[in-house]
């Protein structure tokens, strides 16, 4: 199993790609998952009690608005206090934002980068040291397509998602040597809840636009985390790898 005796933070756990990463990391041995959620949900608890008896996982739901720096950094101290080893930090959780910037309120705009940006960099901040620390770590950010191909209606999102690309390219350089990791996976438009959300009309051409012609599946997303956070990537830092079937 590719991530034995290893223990991992995953943020966001209770969405489509984040049931996937946590399903994922369950089977594949994972020791430990703190799975991280914005609130108590009884069907994300309900989950968490079926994963840890189908895989023989510890499972530990913790819940914090990533807005919320007191409860954040609350939560962190109780991870690190633990002393168990933080191996892999998947910084999932994230909104999505679609408007012209014209037609975008500032504060809209803080709120998505507050999210989407500041808080995976406070959290990377206080488990990178305990990564430094044991010299091994691998940390998946969850950037997307829209941070890459920047389009109308992204001044938000878009844009909050290329600042994460820099910034993990960015940490990625400093921690050369470490023995501790960091990469960014860019899912192209997933199957999952928030592409619901999207006009059909901007759907359908995202989806045309696909070598593939069709979305993206939550577990193809997870696959590739997993290869982030496993050994089988030792040597793979300061990427950012497409999951979108061949975008055109």
């Amino acid at each position: 199993m590719l991530l034995e005796n290893k223990n991992a933070l995953i943020t966001g756990s209770n969405g489509g790609i984040g049931t996937s990463i946590l399903e994922t990391f369950a089977k594949e041995g994972c020791s430990t998952i703190w799975a991280h959620s914005r609130l108590e949900y009884d069907s994300h608890l309900s989950e968490i009690q079926k994963l840890s008896r189908k895989y023989g996982t510890e499972i530990i739901p913790i819940h914090f608005d990533l807005m919320d720096t007191p409860k954040l950094q609350q939560e962190l101290r109780s991870i690190l206090l633990s002393k168990k080893k933080v191996d892999i930090l998947v910084n999932n959780a994230g909104i999505a934002h679609g408007a012209l910037f014209s037609m975008t309120p500032i504060p809209t705009i803080k709120q998505i980068f507050a999210v989407n940006l500041f808080a995976g960099m406070e959290i990377t901040q206080s488990v990178i040291r305990r990564m430094v620390h044991q010299k091994s770590g691998s940390i998946i950010n969850m950037a997307s397509i829209s941070g890459l191909d920047l389009n109308a209606g992204n001044s938000a999102y878009g844009v909050s998602k290329a600042a994460l690309i820099a910034w993990t390219k960015t940490v990625a350089a400093e921690l050369g040597g470490t023995g501790v990791r960091i990469n960014a996976v860019a899912p192209g438009l997933t199957d999952t809840r928030m592409a619901t959300y999207m006009e059909s009309k901007a759907r359908d051409e995202m989806i045309r636009r696909s070598a593939e012609n069709r979305l993206t599946t939550p577990q193809e997303i997870a696959n590739v985390v997993l290869f982030l956070a496993s050994d089988l990537s030792s040597h793979v830092n300061g990427q950012i790898i497409r999951v979108d079937g061949g975008q055109k």
